[in-house]
């Protein structure tokens, strides 16, 4: 048996671990998960709004290279006085950010201007041709295959300037085709077409210089999903910047779902651990438990042989018939009447607790008046109370009211306590039974001269099994059942129970209250009287 409670008691302390560790584990994998979904959310909004200004950037390079591809239709180097006459005509709906068509001669030095058209001529063109020769050729990237379209961008002077070119080989000559971009236009005029309100109120944009000064669009806070993206080919040396309007809100929503996910997480540890925490209490409830049955079983069955050895004893010697006198065979009958009315409310009081404990204790109430109760009651320990040398002292007040009781479960109360009180009171040598009415219950109480309750023990003594410090400090002999049964009677009569404990100012004595309630408007009863015992 202690082995088998050695392998329960390994057995019980390595799983309880097991499972905190488990639980911590799981917790750790979870907040792990949430963290990494969180930085997965975070990365979606971030890819989405990278893409959607790099489809925004797409956007105005397609719309000059198309200008471009459109102005290099119109240009024939086979017949270049044409170049005005086939695109002017249709410059402002074709290309309205084109504002003139160069063709220079690659083939000399000097790099002639051979054709110009402008859609608006003036001082502006000839100081964009001396720009142009002076400054823009250097900078121009002539390596690689020099046919293909490609774009400058650069601030001269404070002033912006965009211009696509392209080469082309004609009668072995090589030709140089510029199309002047005009920047005001494209920022006045494209961008707002291009930039506005193209998410439908779900996105801020602006576009920033090379400078970091806004060129179009209003002024966008820090964020933490604002992306910038600098225009591929075209304008080159500004930037498109983005942050969705939303952002905040995602942000937000992130937060609280990661906030809703770690108190879900917090939340299953917190019930595991409860969970574990009252397994861990109710093991060592169910094992203080065991341990009270453990003690009850042997105190009952010390109970039970004692009286039984008793009546045995003593009945042998008067079989025997080896009694000295008269006296000494009535002091043997009174022992064995003694001992076995001990034995009989022992028996009692074991099969009622037992029908408590299953829950088929039944009671049967009818009309009553509690002090005739209380008198047979304490008639039960007369001849026990002349033994033990204790005075009963019973006082029932006037005109009692009567209560629905059930006559034998009140008077079984009433002998648990005045038993309870006969164990502790044996130096005290008093016992007082006082039955009053107050408040509209009519109200017992039995009082000792023992030595008292201590404070903290005062409401577990009428738990099961639960013995008084000073029980086990006296070896007096009990069940721990008692007072149990008492608390239950008490309930089912929708009354109570409880002690007062010290009486005296040296800390001695007890009282035990048991309250039953009162039927009310009922005639009062005669004078009950005054009795003592003893």
């Amino acid at each position: 048996m202690q082995r088998r409670r050695r392998r329960e008691r390994l057995l019980y302390f390595a799983i309880v671990p097991s499972i905190v560790f488990a639980v911590l584990v799981l917790g750790g994998i979870a907040l792990r998960t949430t963290l990494q979904i969180e930085k997965a959310r975070q990365q979606t909004v971030f890819d989405a709004t990278l893409t959607l200004a790099d489809e925004r950037v797409d956007r105005l390079d397609k719309l000059i290279i198309n200008q471009d591809n459109v102005v290099a239709a119109h240009v024939d180097i086979a017949n270049l006085t044409t170049i005005a006459r086939r695109w002017l005509p249709t410059a402002s709906r074709e290309t309205p950010t084109v504002r003139a068509i160069l063709v220079l001669d690659l083939s000399h030095d000097a790099r002639d201007v051979l054709a110009f058209a402008s859609r608006a001529p003036g001082r502006e063109d000839d100081a964009f041709r001396r720009l142009l020769h002076g400054r823009l050729l250097s900078s121009l990237n002539f390596e690689g295959n020099t046919e293909e379209l490609r774009h400058l961008h650069q601030v001269i002077d404070q002033q912006s300037i965009l211009i696509s070119y392209w080469q082309r080989a004609y009668a072995g000559r090589r030709y140089l085709v510029v199309a002047w971009h005009d920047v005001p236009r494209l920022v006045h005029d494209v961008f707002p077409r291009l930039y506005r309100d193209l998410d439908r109120g779900n996105s801020r944009m602006n576009v920033i210089d090379e400078e970091g000064r806004i060129v179009f669009g209003p002024p966008i806070k820090g964020g933490e999903f604002t992306v910038g993206r600098p225009f591929p080919t075209t304008l080159y040396n500004w930037r498109l910047q983005m942050a969705l309007t939303s952002a905040d809100d995602l942000g937000d929503k992130v937060e609280r779902q990661r906030l809703v996910e770690l108190g879900m997480v917090g939340f299953a540890a917190i019930v595991v651990l409860v969970g574990v925490t009252i397994i861990i209490f109710a093991s060592i409830k169910e094992r203080r438990l065991a341990a009270l049955k453990s003690d009850f079983v042997a105190n009952v069955s010390h109970e039970l042989k004692t009286p039984l050895a008793l009546v045995r004893m003593f009945g042998e010697i008067l079989l025997a018939d080896r009694v000295a006198t008269e006296d000494k065979r009535r002091q043997y009958l009174q022992i064995i009447v003694s001992e076995s009315e001990r034995l009989t409310a022992l028996i009692e009081n074991v099969l009622d607790f037992a029908k408590v404990e299953r829950g088929k204790a039944a009671y049967e109430f009818a009309r009553g008046k509690v002090e005739d109760v209380v008198g047979r009651a304490v008639d039960v320990y007369r001849y026990r109370a002349e033994r033990d040398g204790i005075v009963v002292h019973l006082v029932c007040a006037e005109a009692l009211p009567e209560a629905m009781i059930d006559a034998r479960a009140i008077e079984l109360a009433i002998i648990n306590l005045l038993d309870n009180a006969f164990k502790y009171a044996k130096d005290g040598g008093r016992v007082d039974v006082d039955v009053a009415a107050e408040q509209g219950a009519v109200v017992v109480r039995v009082s000792d001269r023992g030595p008292g309750i201590d404070p903290e023990e005062q409401e577990r003594i009428f738990e099961r099994f639960v013995r008084g410090r000073r029980a086990g400090e006296q070896r007096i002999r009990g069940s721990g059942i008692g007072l149990a049964l008492v608390k239950h009677i008490a309930e089912s009569h929708g009354g109570s129970i409880e002690v007062q404990s010290p009486v005296t100012e040296d800390g001695m004595g007890s009282v035990f209250v048991l309250r039953v309630p009162a039927l009310r408007g009922e005639a009062r009863l005669p004078l009950a009287g005054a009795a003592a015992v003893g």
